[in-house]
């Protein structure tokens, strides 16, 4: 009898049509995830006007549903770990995308974030699963960049998110942008038989048979031998406690992972939640301030990609590092009064370097923990990370109540870039002790 490392397996294989399957389907999940979660943005401006809200309570009630991300991302990551990602999966999209559609029959701004919350559940849960399952399956040698191609369905969503924005307010009201997402709903029978499980959760509940035949999917040129026996990656128990992430010498780094997290999600959600506003105030029209939202998810698609391709080169560490202290220039930049082409440029480069830099920052993240603690490990950077992004809605709103020039918003929501790259520099020179994997030029097999 042999003992097969099924994680080792899996980093040696070569891309083919199952690891493709895998980044069609992980992908529109987060394409969707992020159509669910940008379009508060697009219809922030109508809702402000129809329902007579004053900056703070519009604040307010764009951080109802980065409220439920927390609680999301910090429940379900977890529990995931004990059920499987593909359960957890399945119910998340079922919590975030009823709850959208049932968005589009608010009548007040009450029933309009208790609904927001609760699709924030699903939308926080879904993240930390999808990266961390494709994180597994992914080989090797190409693994940031499929995770970050992966993840730019994010941007896409947002993208799709300000298009029918533009397309469908003005005639049908903005309910009909929630309406929308009743799309995930109808591929879900589709999506059930098409995700994989994780490998590692179907060997540590004894699944060998289970385990045998996604493996001779995503290798089918490996030969297997009857009485060979796969073995899981590391952690090998059922029971995933939360301090396992402080173990090996991850402290520090858990840490500053978690402050890089805080800074860039406020960045994002300022940006996010504020930006077609801000640019209406400042004197364009509706569907100029929503096409400036448009460039921020395209340039974070450029900004994902190419970062992760940069990632598998130079290690993801040092890419996040460049982006953070770039998203905070760009971002500094456009308190400068500029043309119209130069403000669209940075604003693609702000998109680049925040929306952008928290795509890598998943990828990084689960490059870091072990195997049997990876969903945990993302899940707690995203929920302690969604603090700042519930602050990020409220910063915009209290800076726009106190009637604050253009440029003092972009410079407040600048400086959070300085802070992040600080945390990355000090995970990147603190190396912790075997077991803890850093995140360099090579990810050792154990952070596969």
């Amino acid at each position: 009898m042999r003992d097969i490392d099924v994680s080792a397996l899996l980093d040696g294989a070569r891309f083919n049509a199952f690891h493709g399957r895998v980044l069609f389907w992980c992908a529109l999940i987060i394409i969707f995830d992020g159509y669910d979660l940008v379009i508060y943005g697009v219809v922030l401006p109508a809702l402000m006007q129809a329902w007579n809200l004053s900056a703070l309570e519009a604040g307010l009630l764009g951080s109802c549903a980065l409220v439920g991300m927390m609680l999301g991302a910090l429940f379900f990551g977890p529990l995931s770990d004990r059920i499987g990602r593909r359960r957890t999966i399945m119910t998340c999209v079922i919590l975030f995308s009823g709850f959208t559609v049932i968005n589009g029959f608010a009548r007040s701004p009450e029933e309009f974030a208790a609904c927001r919350f609760i699709a924030g559940l699903g939308i926080g849960g879904v993240m930390p699963n999808v990266v961390a399952l494709m994180n597994e399956y992914a080989p090797k040698k190409i693994r940031s960049t499929l995770v970050a191609i992966m993840f730019s369905g994010y941007s896409v969503g947002g993208m799709l998110s300000a298009g029918l924005g533009m397309a469908l307010m003005p005639t049908w009201g903005w309910q009909s942008v929630f309406f929308v997402a009743v799309v995930p709903l109808l591929v879900l029978p589709l999506l059930v038989r098409q995700l994989p499980e994780s490998i590692n959760f179907l060997l540590r509940r004894g699944d060998q048979a289970r385990a045998r035949s996604l493996l001779q999917r995503a290798l089918p040129d490996h030969d297997l031998m009857p009485e060979d026996r796969l073995v899981a990656d590391q952690g090998r128990g059922s029971k995933v406690a939360i301090s396992q992430l402080f173990h090996d010498g991850r402290t520090l780094n858990t840490l500053m992972l978690w402050l890089a997290f805080f800074c860039c999600l406020l960045m994002v959600y300022a940006l996010g939640s504020w930006l077609p506003k801000l640019m209406t105030a400042a004197g364009y029209g509706l569907n100029s301030s929503l096409a400036f939202l448009l460039v921020l998810n395209f340039g974070a698609i450029f900004g994902a990609i190419g970062g992760g391709w940069l990632g598998d080169r130079i290690g993801l560490g040092r890419v996040l590092l460049g982006f953070f202290a770039t998203g905070a220039l760009s971002l500094a930049l456009l308190a400068l009064k500029s043309p119209l082409p130069v403000l669209y440029g940075l604003i693609g480069i702000a998109g680049a370097c925040t929306i952008g830099t928290q795509i890598l920052a998943n990828a990084c993240t689960v490059q870091f923990y072990p195997a049997h603690i990876r969903s945990t490990g993302l899940g707690w950077a995203m929920g302690v990370g969604r603090i700042g992004a519930i602050i990020g809605p409220l910063l915009g709103g209290a800076l726009h109540a106190a009637q604050l020039p253009l440029q003092a918003s972009f410079l407040a929501f600048a400086a959070p870039g300085v802070v992040g790259a600080l945390a990355i520099l000090v995970f990147l020179r603190h190396r912790p002790g075997q077991g803890a994997p850093h995140v360099g030029r090579s990810i050792p097999s154990t952070a596969s």
